[in-house]
């Protein structure tokens, strides 16, 4: 399996959080903003900002609740002009060490494919937890994970509508009409 190296990483040691856990916040860099930009094919990002509540989860695991805000410069689908919108995602993850992680994920796959009702299936099933590697998470990568998330697939600058129809003032031709002016001919 490739390693992959975010371009906005932000690592915390699961050790580092106390039993009443911790508050952290951070922000990216223009450099950061500059990668994940590209990464994610915007005009522009600026202003992203994580915040989250750490809380430990049993000895070994970790639950974060935070969001991930910026402000990302986007192409509309239907004027091409470039505009900027908030995004403002909300994120709970459950965190547990690499081996623990994988057993459950390998248990939903399972599951998953036993499943007659696949789509009802995924939306009642829990997430499993992401691993926790050589002690840490890295908050950065998974702000990456959800401003993607929170990005619309199809954006559209405030008050543009796209109705699908185009007016003509003359109706278009029938291709029968080519055919029925040739048989006359």
């Amino acid at each position: 399996m490739e390693e992959y190296a975010s371009p906005f990483s932000r690592t915390v040691a699961v050790d580092s959080v106390g039993e009443g856990g911790s508050n952290v916040r951070f922000s990216a860099t223009p450099e950061e903003c500059q990668k994940l930009a590209e990464l994610d094919e915007l005009v522009g990002l600026r202003d992203l900002t994580v915040e989250a509540q750490l809380i430990r989860r049993g000895r070994e695991g970790l639950f974060a609740r935070g969001r991930v805000t910026a402000v990302v410069t986007q192409t509309c689908v239907v004027t091409l002009d470039p505009f900027e919108t908030q995004v403002d995602e909300p994120f709970e993850i459950a965190f547990a060490p690499e081996a623990e992680a994988k057993a459950a994920y390998e248990r939903a796959m399972a599951e998953l494919e036993a499943a007659t009702d696949k789509a009802r299936l995924l939306a009642e099933q829990a997430d499993p937890p992401d691993p926790i590697i050589d002690g840490k998470v890295d908050l950065g990568a998974l702000a990456c994970e959800f401003l993607a998330l929170g990005l619309d697939p199809y954006p559209r600058k405030p008050g543009v509508a796209f109705d699908g129809h185009v007016e003509d003032d003359e109706p278009a031709p029938s291709p029968f009409a080519a055919l029925s002016k040739i048989k006359k001919d």
